[in-house]
C-alpha cells in the first residue's frame, strides 16, 4: 500500500510558549512574527550541546553548536525566521528566540512516523469451549511506538483504546467478533498530528467453524491426541480387565461344581 506523507505541523499555544508539533522527516519554520529585526539569537538545546544563532542585518554567526542539526538549520536573511529540515525526533525540545529584551519560546515537538497496525489472529484466548463459540478472538498490534493511541473502531464508532506516552513500546488490543459479522472493523494507530488505519477482513481471519479446530495451533493438537490416546489405552485396559475377571469367574464356577 502506497502512503503519501505531506509537509504538516500544528502550532498553538500553552504558557506563553509557542506548541509546535511536526511530523519526522518533514520541515518546520518558527517565526519571528516581527517586521523590525536588527539582532535576533535563537537558542536550543541543554547547557553542554547549546546551539547559539545570531542574526544581524543578513549576517549569520554560528556559536557552540551541535552538528547533529546545524547542518539542517536555515534563517531568513530578510526575516530571522528559523527553518529545521529534514526533523528528527531528538529535535523535539524548547527553543528560544531573543530580539532585544523581548523573549520568545518555541516547544517543539518531532514525532516519529508511525507504523501500520497489524491485526492478526488471537490463538491465545483458544480453548476448548471456545471452539463451540460464534465468536473469533483477533489482536490489532502496533511495535515500537511512543505518545500514540491504539483503537478498535466499528463504523465510525470507538469500541476499545490504548495510548502509550513517552515510552518506546508494542501495544496489543483484542477484539471478538461473530463468524458471520457483517460489520466494518477497523484498527486505528494515531498521534496528535497523523494516524494509520488497517481495516479488517472477517473473512480472512474468521473463517467457517471447521477452521476453528486450528486456530490453538500445533501444541494444543498434540495434548489433545496425547489425551486421546491415553483415555483410548484406558479403556482397552478396563475392557480386558474386565473380560479376564469374568472368564476366571466362570472357570471357578466350572471346577467348583
Amino acid at each position: 500500500m502506497f502512503c503519501a506523507f505531506i509537509s504538516l505541523y500544528l502550532l498553538h499555544f500553552v504558557d506563553g510558549a509557542k506548541i509546535v508539533s511536526v511530523m519526522e522527516g518533514d520541515s518546520v519554520t518558527l517565526h519571528t512574527d516581527v517586521r523590525y529585526k536588527p539582532y535576533v539569537q535563537w537558542r536550543f538545546g541543554p547547557e553542554d550541546t547549546i546551539i547559539i544563532i545570531q542574526f544581524n542585518g543578513g549576517g549569520i554567526t554560528y556559536f557552540k553548536d551541535d552538528k547533529r542539526i546545524r547542518d539542517r538549520l536555515q534563517i531568513n536573511n530578510q526575516t530571522g525566521d528559523l527553518t529545521i529540515r529534514n526533523t528528527r525526533t531528538t529535535d523535539s525540545g524548547l527553543y528560544e528566540l531573543t530580539m532585544k529584551n523581548w523573549l520568545l519560546l518555541f516547544n517543539v515537538t518531532v514525532y516519529a512516523r508511525l507504523p501500520i497496525p497489524i491485526i492478526t489472529r488471537d490463538s491465545s484466548n483458544c480453548s476448548s469451549s471456545s471452539l463451540s463459540s460464534q465468536n473469533c478472538s483477533l489482536m490489532c498490534s502496533a511495535v515500537n511506538v511512543s505518545h500514540v493511541t491504539l483503537s478498535w473502531l466499528k463504523g465510525i464508532s470507538v469500541l476499545s483504546s490504548i495510548s502509550v506516552s513517552d515510552l518506546s513500546i508494542s501495544l496489543s488490543l483484542p477484539l471478538e467478533v461473530e463468524y458471520q459479522d457483517k460489520n466494518t472493523y477497523s484498527c486505528v494507530l494515531n498521534n496528535p498530528i497523523s494516524n494509520r488505519t488497517t481495516h479488517l477482513d472477517i473473512s480472512q481471519f474468521c473463517q467457517t467453524s471447521a477452521d476453528r479446530v486450528h486456530c490453538c495451533g500445533f501444541t494444543e493438537a498434540v495434548i489433545r491426541l496425547v489425551i486421546s490416546a491415553v483415555v483410548g489405552v484406558a479403556t482397552v485396559a478396563i475392557v480386558v480387565y474386565d473380560f479376564t475377571s469374568r472368564r476366571g469367574e466362570s472357570t471357578f464356577a466350572i471346577y467348583a461344581n
